[in-house]
């Protein structure tokens, strides 16, 4: 009697049987038909939000920045919060492409794609919010070190502000090389598929003369895998860096040590909270549930667990190091964001941000759809309110109480707020229509995987079908011998 080694299969990628040709007709169906209804409402809804808050930067550089609420004290507002909130909004979209990729997590195949874009985007909202701070954004060019005629009038180096200049532009560059390379296979199949002249001939033209040979794909992936190990440094520098606008100043509750890990967890975690939300959008109304599956979503799931309990962990690192500390500054601080005037946003992030995710601990909560997407709007309301919590209660109180004020943002910032939102789901929205949302190449390549394979039983030199199907979730391997 023959012996036959069984293991356990682990969950399919791709739930539903699919073809490769089935895949391709899937994934390109959006960008080769009409949009229906429930896309144009969002994009309109989306295009609006925009130009509200066109409207209100507008305003804005006519007037001056003293239409919003900032003061001689609090000088930083709702405008770095979103800056700091959308920084970290994209840093999912590299952990997801380059870091799981480098550690061959298949699981990220179907999500990739529109991380990565996400990143592109966000990183874009934060870029504008900065030169929005500056009060003259048509000299934004001065933070750039090119030789000029103004003197003395340089770039000071030293500056962390500086230091973000280089990292956000330097991770936009290569976050955006490795997205449109990513998409050169799909962006082939696509050309392939095309029916227009202009179509085919745009597509033919951002392809590169793909052509799918042995060389092009093994090119192809040095050049992947060479983007994924520099773009895996930028995850941690990033927002390592943009912490420091606050570590490296002697403003109570900003300078401390313990910001660049606690910033870089926080960017993750905000960031595969926004790909959640997405992510379970798309699923629903594209029908991609076999794409998109339950597994796809409790990994993500699983990273907030995670990253949300260094969320925690480092709450809890700031009130003992400023008690512990002695420092009569850091300790008023820290109190006074929990029972001062701005308590109530305080305790929306540790609800948002410490509590919310404690639900994901439960299989049941964490594989549901509707639990998800209903935390993950938790989770980035309570990041904004970390950053807002970080800006402005440790600015509105300073060591001379005659400075001390509140801060309250205007409409003109509400706007601002709004109008960021709106760019990013109107860029996000253009995307579904013009390009791939889903690696076809890669999930093509994870089809098979976790599928059932019936055992063959070998008989002496031939060899027949096993005669009974063998159970779910089995796999059968080669016989070790025969009796």
């Amino acid at each position: 009697m023959s012996r036959v080694r069984l293991s356990v299969l682990r969950e399919p990628l791709v739930t539903a049987e699919r073809s490769l040709a089935q895949v391709t007709d899937e994934v390109c169906a959006p960008i080769e038909r009409r949009p229906n209804t429930r896309w144009w409402i969002a994009f309109l809804a989306a295009l609006s939000a925009l130009c509200f808050g066109i409207v209100c930067i507008t305003r804005t550089f006519r007037t001056g920045l003293g239409v919003w609420g900032e003061n001689n004290t609090v000088g930083w507002g709702v405008d770095i919060t979103n800056f700091v909130f959308w920084i970290g909004i994209g840093h999912a979209g590299t952990l997801i492409s380059a870091i799981l990729f480098l550690f061959r997590q298949q699981w990220r195949t179907s999500v990739n794609r529109a991380a990565e874009a996400m990143t592109i985007f966000a990183v874009t909202c934060a870029g504008i919010g900065v030169i929005t701070h500056m009060g003259r954004p048509w000299l934004a060019f001065w933070t750039l070190p090119y030789p000029n005629t103004r003197g003395s009038l340089w770039v000071n180096f030293r500056s962390p502000l500086v230091w973000d200049v280089f990292a956000v532009s330097t991770y936009f560059t290569i976050s955006l090389v490795f997205w449109y390379v990513g998409l050169l296979p799909d962006l082939a199949t696509v050309r392939d598929r095309a029916k227009g002249r202009i179509r085919k001939l745009v597509f033919g033209l951002l392809s590169l003369g793909w052509n799918g040979s042995h060389r092009t794909w093994s090119r192809y992936e040095t050049v992947y895998l060479l983007l994924a190990g520099l773009a895996t440094p930028l995850v941690v520098s990033v927002h390592t860096i943009v912490s420091m606008d606050f570590a490296t100043s002697l403003v109570p509750g900003w300078h401390t040590t313990i910001f660049p890990p606690y910033f870089v967890a926080g960017a993750v975690f905000s960031g595969f909270a926004m790909v959640l939300t997405l992510m379970l959008i798309v699923r629903v109304v594209l029908g991609w549930e076999h794409l998109i599956t339950i597994r796809h979503l409790e990994n993500m799931a699983k990273i907030i667990i995670v990253t949300g309990g260094i969320m925690a962990l480092a709450y809890s690192t700031e009130v003992f190091t400023a008690w512990y500390s002695g420092n009569v500054y850091e300790w008023f601080t820290v109190r006074n964001r929990m029972s001062g005037p701005y308590a109530w946003a305080y305790w929306t992030m540790i609800g948002c941000n410490v509590l919310a995710p404690q639900f994901l601990w439960f299989k049941k909560l964490r594989t549901s759809p509707i639990v998800l997407f209903l935390l993950s709007l938790v989770i980035n309301v309570g990041m904004w309110f970390e950053r807002f919590v970080i800006i402005v209660t440790s600015l509105h109180r300073d060591f001379v109480p005659s400075n001390w004020t509140m801060y309250w943002p205007t409409w003109v910032e509400y706007g601002i707020i709004i109008g960021w939102f709106g760019l990013f789901f109107t860029l996000f929205l253009l995307f579904t229509r013009v390009l791939p949302m889903i690696s076809m190449a890669e999930v093509k390549g994870v089809l098979d995987y976790g599928r059932e394979h019936r055992p063959q039983l070998h008989r002496g030199p031939s060899s027949a079908p096993w005669p009974a199907p063998i159970a779910p979730g089995l796999r059968a391997s080669h016989p070790e011998g025969t009796v």
